[in-house]
């Protein structure tokens, strides 16, 4: 089992609230999960009015496919034009035997 995980960091020019982060948050979470078939959620800086940080992770049984995958969602991210993306990491692990 292959387990792609990505840690996205987003900074937002001109937002002064927490209300509009969470706005642009949700907007990303709807539009990548009806896009991709994937987890994601915000899991840090959630006090930093204009910082976000979020994690996604998917599961496949082909390495490959699934870092694909994970780069696909950091473009797709990328082009949404929402947020500045500062920093992207992208891991696969293998879990179990295989």
């Amino acid at each position: 089992m292959k387990v792609g995980c990505c840690a996205i960091k987003l900074f937002l020019h001109g937002n002064e609230s927490l209300k509009g982060k969470r706005k642009i948050i949700r907007a990303i979470k709807d539009r990548v999960k009806n896009k991709f078939n994937i987890s994601i959620s915000e899991v840090g800086d959630q006090d930093v009015h204009q910082s976000i940080h979020l994690g996604i992770a998917a599961v496949s049984g082909d390495g490959p496919y699934v870092e694909g995958l994970m780069q696909q969602v950091v473009n797709f991210i990328d082009q949404m034009h929402l947020a500045e993306m500062t920093d992207y990491q992208i891991e696969v692990l293998n879990l179990g035997k295989g």
